[in-house]
C-alpha cells in the first residue's frame, strides 16, 4: 500500500490532483479555499491540505509573482485550471524547500497537459521555470 502521509512520492501526484481539484472548484462556486477544503467528502491527505491553506494564506504574494512572470497574461485573463495549477506549483517553489524544484515543475506540467488546453503546458512551465530560477537556486 503507497504511503498516503503525503511524504511518499508516488502519493504526491494524487495529491495534487486532489489539490488542483479543489482549488478549481472553489474558483467556480466562489467559495473561500479553507471552505471548500473543508466541505470535502473525504477528508483530504495531508499534502494536499497543506497546498489548499498554503495557497490561500499566500495568494496575494503567489498571485503577485505570477503575473510578474507570466509576461503579459494578469492571473484573472488565465484559464481557471491554469490559475489553480500556478498558483499550486508558486506556493510549494516559495513555501516548500523539502520538495524538488524538478518534482514540482514535472507534475505541474503533466497536469496542465491532462486537465487543461493544448498550450497550457508550455506556459504552465515558462512561468513555473522562471519563478524557481528566481526563488530557488538548485536543479
Amino acid at each position: 500500500m503507497p504511503d498516503r502521509s503525503g511524504t511518499g512520492v508516488g502519493s504526491r501526484r494524487e495529491d495534487r490532483e486532489t489539490a488542483l481539484g479543489i482549488l478549481y472548484a472553489a474558483e467556480h462556486a466562489e467559495h473561500d479555499l479553507i471552505t471548500e477544503l473543508e466541505n470535502q467528502a473525504l477528508t483530504p491527505e495531508a499534502f494536499t491540505e497543506d497546498l489548499v491553506r498554503g495557497v490561500a494564506q499566500y495568494q496575494d504574494e503567489i498571485d503577485e509573482l505570477i503575473n510578474q512572470f507570466s509576461q503579459g497574461w494578469h492571473i484573472d485573463r488565465m484559464p481557471a485550471v491554469d490559475r489553480s495549477l500556478l498558483r499550486m506549483a508558486v506556493y510549494e517553489i516559495t513555501h516548500r524547500p523539502d520538495v524538488p524544484t524538478q518534482a514540482i515543475l514535472t507534475e505541474v506540467v503533466e497536469l496542465a497537459s491532462d486537465y487543461s488546453t493544448e498550450k497550457s503546458s508550455r506556459f504552465v512551465n515558462g512561468v513555473i521555470s522562471g519563478i524557481a530560477q528566481e526563488k530557488r537556486r538548485e536543479s
